[in-house]
């Protein structure tokens, strides 16, 4: 039986496993990590045989820290990694390709539809009805979108989005204010069952739904690379960032938002981007924390995003797909009974 997983940003882990009795055997570790000493190897491979075929990662990590020297230095790779590698081989871990994919790119829909959007369609694929799904979104104006935790008069001047045109609107996923214009982000959600990131907790579940995406920018010629703990940068400044939300521990809803031709005038006066928030960034302006894609490129947005397909779609697989009637009338009575609502804005002022 045979596993393998690359573990974002670092190496790649192979298992290779014999099964008794319900029990692994027979373990061979392989891949292009780092391991010193290399003698280490061998502990490593014996503590995992015996163990049974249905521990969990946890359960099989301790097993290999329990049995390696407290000096060994594992480089690329952890023992995660490597119960997560176990697993695969096992068929008890999922991989991208273990599901069959579908790409949504709709017509533009309001700041608060897309938001619905985000819930109805986490649903629809929990309850078996729609594949996972990769949908683009295409937005009909220009909209301040607040992540579910923050203060409204915090991080929005009102006065200013309302003279500028600036709808504000909160989603359901934590994380930072996203501002968008049309034509000016990229923005894109997945919606996968639970299985594919089962086994990581959240810090690690968000580099690795980001990786396919990283692969896609690098084709492009943009030297993209994940920073945590949600954040897609390049030496060039950052590009995007990632929220992440689990509905009914059955689906994982991970979204990103890449700046492509941003007008970072017009987010300063609309943000509300403090001192404090960006001490930690190496800059004074969050205007020059925004690095277009379109600057990186030279590329037409249209012609990104379909590239970005047509690497997710070599990489995972899919066809493409569209979002239904009835899905479309589910998210417009979540606008009006909780997404639209003044409550639900305003849940903190």
């Amino acid at each position: 039986m045979h596993g393998e997983y690359k573990v974002p940003g670092g190496k790649l882990v192979v298992a290779d496993v014999n099964v008794a009795e319900g029990t692994i055997t027979d373990v061979q570790i392989s891949g292009d990590f780092f391991l010193e000493p290399e003698e280490a190897l061998g502990p490593l491979c014996d503590a995992l045989s015996g163990q049974s075929t249905s521990a969990s990662v946890q359960e099989l990590s301790q097993a290999i820290k329990v049995a390696l020297p407290e000096d060994v230095l594992l480089f690329g790779f952890s023992p995660e990694a490597v119960a997560i590698a176990i697993r695969r081989a096992l068929g008890v871990a999922k991989t991208w390709q273990d599901f069959e994919w579908q790409i949504v790119h709709s017509k533009p829909v309001t700041p608060l539809m897309h938001v619905a959007l985000d819930e109805v369609l986490a649903h629809e694929v929990a309850k078996g009805r729609r594949a996972p799904t990769l949908r683009f979104w295409e937005w009909d104006r220009a909209a301040v979108i607040l992540g579910s935790f923050q203060s409204v008069k915090n991080e929005v001047d009102m006065d200013a989005a309302g003279k500028l045109g600036v709808e504000v609107v909160r989603r359901s996923t934590g994380g930072g204010a996203m501002f968008v214009e049309k034509g000016t982000a990229i923005t894109y959600s997945l919606y996968a069952p639970v299985e594919l990131v089962a086994d990581m907790d959240f810090a690690d579940s968000y580099a690795f739904l980001d990786n396919w995406v990283l692969k896609a920018l690098n084709t492009l010629g943009i030297e993209a690379y994940y920073k945590p703990l949600n954040d897609i940068t390049s030496p060039k400044g950052k590009i995007g960032g990632a929220a992440q939300r689990r509905f009914a521990n059955k689906t994982v809803l991970h979204h990103v938002t890449m700046a492509y031709d941003m007008d970072a005038e017009k987010m300063m006066q609309v943000l509300r981007i403090g001192r404090e928030k960006l001490s930690d960034k190496g800059t004074a302006s969050a205007a020059k924390r925004v690095d277009p894609v379109r600057s990186q490129t030279g590329m037409e947005r249209a012609d990104v995003i379909e590239s970005m397909k047509a690497t997710f779609t070599d990489l995972n697989g899919a066809t493409v797909g569209d979002i239904t009637d009835d899905e479309y009338r589910a998210a417009e009575e979540l606008v009006a009974t909780k997404y639209g609502t003044e409550a639900w804005l305003n849940k903190l002022p």
